[in-house]
């Protein structure tokens, strides 16, 4: 028996993937190496882009709690330790989501198993073969040794993946190993938090801001008080490792007075575990060679590594490697899929992965000690005050300036980005694009004045969601979005012409598939 696809990772990136391929009709096996899920601290939320597209998967609810939409960060946020000012902007992208990864792992296991994707914990990939047809993947399990047959395997293992390793596929880049990160869930005195702000008055100091990273010449600190959980103390330092001793409060509060120069007396956290107490060296910014060998392909950490730079940018990348590369998987095992469609997955998400250097190695320059450092960040603390720069940088970190191909005339500026955010009115009521996606399906969403572009192409609703509406004020008049929620061709015609309408032929043709000929 051949599974369509295994997925090597039951970590955030692979369970988000199966719930992908689930949506879509192929049902996934999940080998998780861990007999239970993690309870170690790790990301604390989402940044940008990745949030609009947990949305768009109705994720975004039953992790927030909240039945309203996210909204978009318009106050100020921060970049290399710097403040950005995104008051200045008209449409900032910068959405945040703070949430603990357990808890997304938690959400997005329920909702796998909902879907009725098969998880086997304590089970993991330790070798593998493929040939034409499909992978001979070796599993060491609870009851011993099996081999799984599956058209597919996916990497999403983490940064030291077996899979990446099984495949040969190197793993180039940069590994820093001056920098030490302290950091613990901590309680500070109370009547040092501005009630108004959030700051942090720390006495023979100033005022720290929450979550925004402090630099000084000595390092950095930050004071990230989350809510539902003690605040989060950090201390960065340059060419002072730690020992082999375990990581203790005291180291903390030693490497703070070394930072800000003065003491702030650090208790131990209040509440039920677990609570981060770490030290961390170095870290490493890698790319691997390729993101596919074969029929094996690699999201997530085991394509992509970065050393920290706030924002969680590897889990935000990952779960996105995982919903562009799912419904490309899915088209092409229930067949049907135009030719060279898995190529894009690599050719898309590499770009997005570059983006992601840049910005790691860019804020990593403006936060190091040093008085050129110094010098270097006044400059910029000038070009901050710039709305286009403040807007380059927001799209920067929030993903946003990442936008696809989708062919040779992209006419429309929407064409190769994200969904916009816009309701439409529906013969049955308002309703939110992202509500329209929840599914995962192509979508052709009309708003053209006669609202017959599916009749003209002959698109069937087996091919895609079609949704007609009537036409709101400057939003585009017709919309084709990929199962990913990229906008694949638009017009802005009330009436699109024969010309437009055979290039919304071919993006549907170049995404999913041909269309039959209308028979008269």
């Amino acid at each position: 028996m051949i599974t369509d696809v295994v997925i090597a990772g039951g970590g955030p990136n692979g369970l988000m993937l199966a719930c992908e391929l689930s949506l879509a009709g192929v049902r996934p096996v999940v080998l998780e190496r861990l007999p239970e899920p993690s309870e170690e601290p790790k990301a604390n939320g989402f940044l940008g882009q990745v949030v609009k597209m947990l949305d768009h998967r109705g994720l975004y609810e039953r992790l927030n709690g909240s039945p309203e939409p996210p909204q978009p960060n318009s106050g100020y946020f921060m970049f290399g330790a710097m403040s950005l000012d995104l008051s200045l902007l008209e449409d900032s992208p910068v959405y945040a989501l703070p949430v603990p990864q357990r808890r997304l792992v938690q959400v997005l296991q329920e909702r796998a198993v909902e879907l009725g994707v098969e998880i086997r914990r304590g089970h993991e990939v330790v070798g593998l073969s493929q040939d034409d047809d499909a992978v001979t993947i070796d599993v060491a399990g609870p009851g011993g040794a099996y081999d799984l047959r599956a058209r597919y395997l996916v990497g999403a293992d983490g940064a030291h993946s077996t899979t990446r390793k099984l495949c040969g596929i190197g793993f180039p880049g940069i590994t820093y190993d001056r920098m030490t990160v302290r950091t613990a869930h901590a309680t500070v005195p109370a009547d040092w938090v501005d009630p108004a702000t959030g700051a942090l008055n720390v006495p023979g100091h100033g005022a720290v801001l929450p979550f925004l990273p402090h630099r000084t010449e000595r390092g950095g600190f930050s004071y990230a008080p989350i809510p539902g959980h003690p605040p989060l103390v950090s201390a960065t330092e340059w060419d002072r490792p730690g020992t082999d001793a375990p990581m203790s409060l005291d180291e903390l509060r030693d490497g703070i007075r070394r930072v800000l120069g003065v003491d702030v007396p650090l208790g131990p956290p209040d509440g039920e575990g677990p609570h981060v107490l770490r030290r961390l060296t170095g870290g490493n910014t890698r790319v691997a060679e390729r993101f596919s060998d074969g029929r094996v392909f690699l999201i997530g950490d085991a394509a992509h590594v970065y050393a920290a730079t706030g924002g969680g940018p590897g889990l935000n990348l990952g779960l996105q490697d995982a919903v562009n590369l799912g419904w490309k998987l899915a088209l092409v095992i229930r067949g049907g899929a135009p030719p060279g469609l898995l190529n894009s997955y690599e050719t898309e998400r590499r770009p997005a992965a570059h983006r992601m250097i840049v910005n790691a190695q860019a804020q990593s320059a403006l936060i190091a000690p040093g008085d050129d450092v110094t010098g270097l960040r006044e400059l910029f603390a000038e070009l901050l005050r710039d709305r286009s720069t403040v807007q380059r940088l927001a799209e920067l970190i929030a993903g946003a300036d990442v936008h696809y191909d989708m062919g040779e005339r992209e006419a429309h500026p929407l064409i190769g980005r994200f969904a916009p955010d816009l309701e439409v009115h529906t013969p049955t009521g308002p309703v939110r694009l992202a509500e329209l996606t929840r599914a995962a399906r192509p979508l052709l969403l009309d708003l053209t004045e006669d609202a017959s572009l599916a009749e003209t192409l002959g698109l069937r609703h087996d091919q895609a969601d079609i949704v007609t509406a009537r036409p709101q004020p400057s939003a585009p008049t017709a919309l084709l979005l990929r199962p990913d929620c990229y906008v694949a061709w638009a017009s802005a015609s009330p009436r699109p012409d024969a010309a437009e309408t055979e290039e919304l032929r071919a993006a549907v043709e170049r995404w999913f598939g041909v269309i039959e000929p209308v028979r008269p």
